[in-house]
């Protein structure tokens, strides 16, 4: 296991997902918003206007990096050449934070445009240990697990996602991101309780929040199916839950993911805003 440190420490304030459209507004009158985060995958190329934005806003803000593509709990190994590029990008960035989903994308030589669950055996306890400790290896920095919304539950799988996650952490160092709202989604989808949840959780381990929208549908049988979309603002089922997340573990940086249908500005500054005020109403 290595012994690495943060290069650097968000806000326990709330941040955003940087869109490109937002890069006035963030360089000029970013409000409410303390820190950005990125995802990986859209900055490893060689160059050219997103580095060159990415750059100034680097100046002005701390920068998380999220991970959507290494596929830390595929069968396969580690593809080294996106190993590499996001090395690079780490490298030549120096984010304070990165992070990766507890998920599987690939499978041979096919890559899917999603993130997938995993069964919670000692089998993949053990494969997403060497996983984890290969990017950290490789990075020579910390990176944090972020906890997957789920729409269904494996019949094998002999562990909790929380004591899962805890183990990893206990094997490898690293740190967690609790998505709140992936939490609300699982919970629902898969009949079980977001606050006993949160009750058997590690907070102590957690670096980072999520916070993002989902939309609703039914399964064939007519059941509430929620859809991780990040596509709208936070519900509040959500928020009273984050609630019960910061009075249980205390305030992290917040991050609000709005990928799809990506508002004006000034609604992300909101949602972040409201973020801050429910860290700060209920550690007060």
């Amino acid at each position: 296991m290595l012994d690495i440190s943060p290069k650097d420490t968000l806000p326990k304030a709330g941040g955003v997902g940087y869109k490109p459209q937002h890069f006035n507004e963030l360089m000029n009158a970013p409000g409410s918003v303390t820190w950005l985060e990125i995802h990986a995958e859209n900055y490893m190329g060689a160059g050219g206007r997103p580095l060159a934005q990415l750059r100034h806003l680097a100046e002005k803000f701390p920068i998380s990096v999220h991970g959507v593509g290494l596929s830390i709990g595929g069968e396969t190994r580690l593809d080294p050449e996106h190993l590499s590029r996001l090395k690079t990008l780490i490298d030549w960035l120096n984010p304070a934070m990165f992070s990766e989903h507890l998920a599987w994308s690939t499978h041979d030589a096919q890559f899917l445009n999603d993130l997938l669950p995993l069964p919670y055996t000692n089998d993949t306890l053990t494969r997403v240990t060497a996983h984890i400790n290969e990017v950290q290896d490789h990075l020579g920095r910390k990176m944090l697990l972020e906890n997957p919304s789920s729409y269904l539950a494996f019949a094998q799988s002999t562990w909790s996602e929380p004591d899962f996650l805890r183990e990893l952490a206990r094997r490898t160092g690293c740190g967690l991101l609790l998505d709140v709202n992936n939490v609300f989604v699982s919970a629902t989808n898969l009949h079980f309780d977001p606050r006993a949840y949160i009750n058997a959780y590690p907070l102590d381990l957690v670096e980072e929040f999520h916070l993002a929208g989902h939309d609703e549908d039914t399964d064939e049988l007519g059941r509430k199916l929620l859809i991780d979309s990040h596509g709208k603002p936070v519900d509040e089922p959500v928020w009273a839950l984050f609630d019960h997340v910061i009075a249980n573990g205390g305030a992290r940086p917040a991050l609000v993911e709005w990928d799809n249908d990506v508002p004006d500005f000034n609604v992300l500054e909101a949602e972040t805003a409201r973020a801050a005020r429910h860290m700060q109403g209920v550690v007060a």
